[in-house]
């Protein structure tokens, strides 16, 4: 990691193979830091089968006011993929926490996309002083909001997969007409294990089927910015004013975008969350 006294200082970077390693107990840790180092932090949170490169594009809009810390969750991108440590939520979540404490970090916006968000929120359930507000960005409140895919998108029938199966399977994750999906990111797909894969699939069901999210948010008092692409086609779109049950919480419905609104559009992502921001960043 490398700091320059009194200037915004890169370690990532969009679209680069920069970075850190954090060694947790459980595996090393993949992170990312572009901005400021005295700015806010904003910590950012890929869903499952993707990575830190899922935010490349959003990135260069917030580091002109924020130092934005991106991390692979352990069984994704470029952190440890081991076989035998659990992939379930609150882990993860633990792991978050215990790799911002070693980054000195003692508060954060923390920004989940799909179920990023589930990690996101129980980061805030295990640490609600290191959290100060969230932000989901497309994020399925519960089970029920889930649209189920035609046979072809649930998942690549062998493994390693094909790159047709791929395709088919992140078809679902972007709406925008015209949009190709980044060849990067069907890498992180790829660079998965089968059991990473289906482990941290599983993982976000079951964490859903015990207390869906806003029944967990609503009881933490944090300040909550949702994000919903208006055409996602994994998780129908209304289910967004769910949500509406935590007491000031602000939800954003972006028109003509899908799952992934932080690739599709980044400007129109990166608005309400700098808004926000502006307001409950420390």
């Amino acid at each position: 990691m490398t700091v320059s006294d009194g200037n915004p200082y890169v370690t990532c970077g969009a679209g680069t193979a920069g970075g850190s390693t954090v060694s947790l107990d459980d595996g090393d840790i993949h992170v990312c830091q572009d901005g400021p180092r005295e700015a806010s932090v904003l910590l950012l949170v890929h869903g499952s089968a993707s990575s830190t490169r899922s935010w490349d594009p959003l990135v260069p809009l917030l580091t002109g006011s924020h130092r934005v810390i991106r991390i692979d969750l352990l069984g994704h991108g470029r952190s440890a993929k081991p076989a035998d440590r659990s992939y379930a939520v609150p882990e993860q979540a633990l792991r978050v926490g215990v790799l911002l404490d070693r980054l000195g970090v003692g508060h954060a916006v923390v920004v989940g996309h799909s179920s990023g968000g589930a990690v996101a929120t129980a980061l805030a359930e295990q640490r609600p002083e290191l959290v100060t507000a969230l932000v989901l960005v497309n994020a399925g409140p519960g089970l029920d909001a889930f649209i189920a895919p035609e046979s072809a998108a649930t998942g690549p029938s062998q493994w390693p997969p094909t790159d047709e199966q791929l395709r088919r399977f992140a078809s679902t994750g972007f709406s925008r007409a015209g949009y190709r999906i980044p060849d990067e990111l069907l890498d992180e797909v790829r660079g998965m294990t089968h059991h990473t894969f289906t482990a941290t699939m599983r993982a976000t069901r079951s964490y859903l089927e015990q207390r869906a999210l806003p029944n967990r948010l609503r009881v933490l008092g944090k300040p909550l910015l949702v994000v919903f692409g208006e055409d996602d086609r994994r998780w129908r779109s209304s289910s967004a004013r769910d949500y509406g049950v935590v007491p000031g919480a602000r939800i954003e419905l972006l028109p003509g975008l899908g799952h992934s609104p932080q690739l599709e559009d980044p400007p129109r992502t990166a608005t309400p969350l700098l808004a926000f921001t502006a307001i409950h960043a420390v």
